[in-house]
């Protein structure tokens, strides 16, 4: 049973590479249950955002918190992590449930072997994600859309409590978007999930709030889109206006 209500929390986070700053004075909450979509211009900080939840980075000033008062090194085990670039060479003979159970490594515990139980829940993955009858199947022979989803079973064999997706409807056609966020829906109603991407015209029918990254992070809901571009926010024409009217504070907010 689990009695924290705050999967993560920002403390006025600042983050710097070799004195450039990338994040300054981030702060915000993200409750339980929550499935979010992280947006911005590249380069505005969202990978950056992962990357210090997930303590593969130190913020310069401020704190971070999961699940309830555990550092991001501590709380590490409890987060299923997918990248938006895996490398994996195409002469390599890696089977679907090889790629699986990549996910059951425990390497700061010293386990470098797989087990019964490591077997069962890499299948129980690939059985969320839709993907059972190929699990002795090569990893190259599959689409782009299956690849991406055995990536996600990888991070969710762990049986995390929160789920980050880098970039994960990248790369494949609508139909396997369509399918990957049916099944994320499904996920949710056990996970929290927060997702990259600069698709907002599509995730905005699935997540329930927006995350704005660009050097500083500014929350929005999802809402009606409309013709209009935030294009002195992103300087993208790929990103639609999002009602900015949720979860800010009773000052406002900038960028």
């Amino acid at each position: 049973m689990h009695t924290y209500q705050t999967v993560i929390e920002f403390r006025d986070v600042s983050f710097a590479y070799d004195r450039t700053p990338v994040l300054e004075n981030v702060s915000f909450a993200i409750s339980k249950g929550e499935f979010l979509s992280v947006v911005g211009p590249n380069g505005g900080g969202k990978t950056t955002l992962l990357k210090l939840m997930l303590g593969l980075l130190s913020p310069g000033s401020g704190k971070i918190l999961l699940f309830g008062g555990s550092s991001p090194k501590q709380g590490r085990e409890k987060i299923g992590y997918t990248p938006q670039f895996l490398h994996i060479d195409n002469q390599f003979p890696v089977s679907v449930l090889d790629v699986v159970l990549m996910g059951r490594l425990k390497i700061g515990r010293r386990k470098f072997w797989y087990d019964k139980t490591d077997n069962e829940a890499a299948l129980a993955a690939l059985d969320t994600m839709r993907l059972a009858d190929l699990n002795r199947a090569s990893f190259q022979e599959l689409s782009g859309g299956q690849r991406q989803r055995v990536l996600i079973a990888r991070s969710l064999c762990g049986k995390p409590e929160l789920l980050l997706l880098d970039e994960p409807t990248s790369n494949i056609d609508p139909s396997s978007e369509e399918v990957l966020f049916e099944i994320l829906g499904e996920l949710n109603k056990r996970l929290t999930i927060i997702l990259v991407s600069h698709d907002i015209g599509f995730v905005s029918q699935f997540v329930q709030s927006v995350i704005c990254v660009n050097r500083t992070v500014v929350f929005h809901p999802t809402s009606d889109l409309t013709g209009n571009k935030i294009r002195e926010i992103y300087g993208s024409e790929g990103l639609q206006m999002i009602r900015h009217d949720y979860r800010c504070s009773e000052h406002g907010h900038g960028h």
